[in-house]
């Protein structure tokens, strides 16, 4: 076996393996640390591409392994943090299932409420999104809709600013059943989108080719500064727009 050309795939298993740890936690309604683990996951993602081009063993079973793993720490995760949230945000035990519809199924006492279950278009559309990025050519130097690393992050950023912001009415805004709902179906559309967004990839370090990505990250930078998780999605907003500005000229 090729050493070289195994590295830049066992970079991916690792963010596969972030991502199914965070999984765990998720389920164990352990959001902190389930966030640790999809910022791993999303670190490794960003570094398997760029070793497989430092070492020239870019490969066919390299792609589909990176899209398999990005489903599980960047569609699954975000798909499960948003189920989460929607049953805190409703409060509800839901629909239990009586003792005479589940004799024959042994299903007596469970609770099942659907709502939160939206939650998992997102990991719908995240499959989708990766699926029709592997057949697409022309997203080499451009994202057309956002990346699932960056819903990702968008989604996780809601569970931490309820944990670490501590502000009542951006807690309120997170958890009203309306604004999780509406978020859920926009994530869904700007995964699959028609936009066109700029990668954070260099060619060269001019600024003057690419003073989109820097604005975009000194931004970024000044927002997390001060305004730390609230940020995420003011930066995800801020990626979008300076990406429709930068179409149009």
């Amino acid at each position: 076996m090729n050493i070289k050309a195994f590295i830049p795939n066992f970079v991916t298993l690792l963010n596969l393996l972030c991502g199914s740890i965070a999984v765990v936690f998720v389920v164990n309604n352990h959001f902190t640390l389930a966030a640790i683990f999809v910022f791993l996951g999303i670190f490794f993602d960003f570094f398997d591409g760029l070793l497989a081009r430092k070492l020239n063993v870019q490969s066919e079973l390299g792609i589909q392994l990176d899209s398999l793993a990005d489903m599980v720490t960047s569609g699954l995760v975000p798909g499960l943090i948003m189920y989460k949230l929607l049953e805190l945000a409703t409060n509800t035990n839901g629909i239990t299932i009586t003792d005479d519809w589940s004799d024959s199924l042994y299903w007596s006492g469970v609770n099942v409420s659907f709502l939160p279950f939206l939650g998992l278009l997102i990991t719908l559309s995240s499959a989708y999104r990766l699926a029709r990025f592997n057949i697409d050519e022309d997203q080499q130097t451009y994202f057309k809709g956002l990346p699932t690393p960056a819903n990702a992050l968008l989604v996780l950023s809601l569970p931490l600013i309820l944990e670490f912001q501590n502000n009542d009415l951006i807690n309120a805004t997170i958890l009203n059943p309306w604004f999780l709902v509406v978020l859920t179906l926009l994530s869904t559309y700007l995964l699959n989108s028609p936009i066109k967004l700029f990668a954070l990839k260099f060619k060269s370090y001019g600024f003057k080719t690419n003073a989109v990505r820097y604005i975009f990250l000194i931004l970024s930078v000044v927002l997390l500064i001060v305004l730390q998780f609230a940020a995420i999605p003011l930066v995800i907003l801020l990626y979008i727009l300076l990406s429709l500005f930068n179409t149009i000229n």
